[in-house]
């Protein structure tokens, strides 16, 4: 990797002081790199719709304001599908590990990494690689029910992904409506289009089956909380 190129980085994670140290681990690998921040998930959406398709990697942080389990990373492998994300988290769960990858991480950064780990892990990413922690048997047999759950939740657009989220908060349709801008009848069509393509046949049971996925996720940050 040549540092005379010039890369755009997007680091999302809620703790400022945390933000401030990757910045400073991924900012000394270039000579010439562009950092952006954002300390929740609406403020990566702003940032992203704004004006900064050009991002080479995004640091995130599921962990954060705005996210869900791993809704925010479906979100973006779904709106971004060639911007590579890396999940950065103080959890370092192998189950966890492999379910980011399943759902189109680029690589895993525990919290607890140093310096030198992290930009190692950047620049295999930057690279075209996939980077997960050393010393951690991500080997599992994969439950059939779980797999092809994931798979049907990869078929989801964006904005789909986006009423999930809203449906997993208890949010009703007219709540939903409003956050997104779209009429009542918009986001029926999406609950309909996610029960066809999750295979179930209430929004209960879409909730039920997302949070299935998610159950050894501890204690995620609700949508704008």
């Amino acid at each position: 990797m040549s540092d005379v190129n010039q890369y755009r980085l997007l680091i999302a994670d809620d703790h400022p002081l945390f933000r401030g140290a990757l910045r400073e681990a991924v900012s000394g690998l270039f000579e010439q790199v562009e950092i952006i921040e954002a300390g929740s998930f609406d403020e990566v959406g702003k940032l992203l719709d704004r004006g900064s398709p050009d991002v080479d990697l995004i640091l995130l942080d599921l962990s954060m304001p705005g996210v869900r389990g791993f809704s925010g990373l479906m979100y973006l492998r779904a709106q971004y599908p060639s911007v590579p994300v890396v999940i950065v988290s103080a959890i370092d769960d192998p189950v966890i590990i492999c379910r980011c990858l399943d759902f189109g991480a680029s690589g895993f950064i525990p919290k607890t990494l140093g310096v030198e780990a992290i930009r190692a892990a950047v620049v295999r990413v930057l690279d075209g690689g996939v980077w997960t922690p050393p010393r951690i048997d991500l080997d599992r047999s994969e439950d059939a029910d779980a797999a092809a759950l994931i798979g049907r939740l990869g078929t989801l657009t964006p904005q789909q992904v986006r009423v999930l989220m809203m449906l997993s908060e208890g949010l009703l349709n007219k709540q939903i409506a409003y956050e997104l801008s779209v009429s009542e009848a918009t986001v029926k069509a999406h609950v309909s289009a996610i029960l066809q393509k999750l295979g179930v046949e209430s929004r209960t049971q879409a909730v039920i089956a997302v949070g299935k996925i998610e159950g050894q996720w501890p204690q995620i940050a609700s949508i704008g909380g």
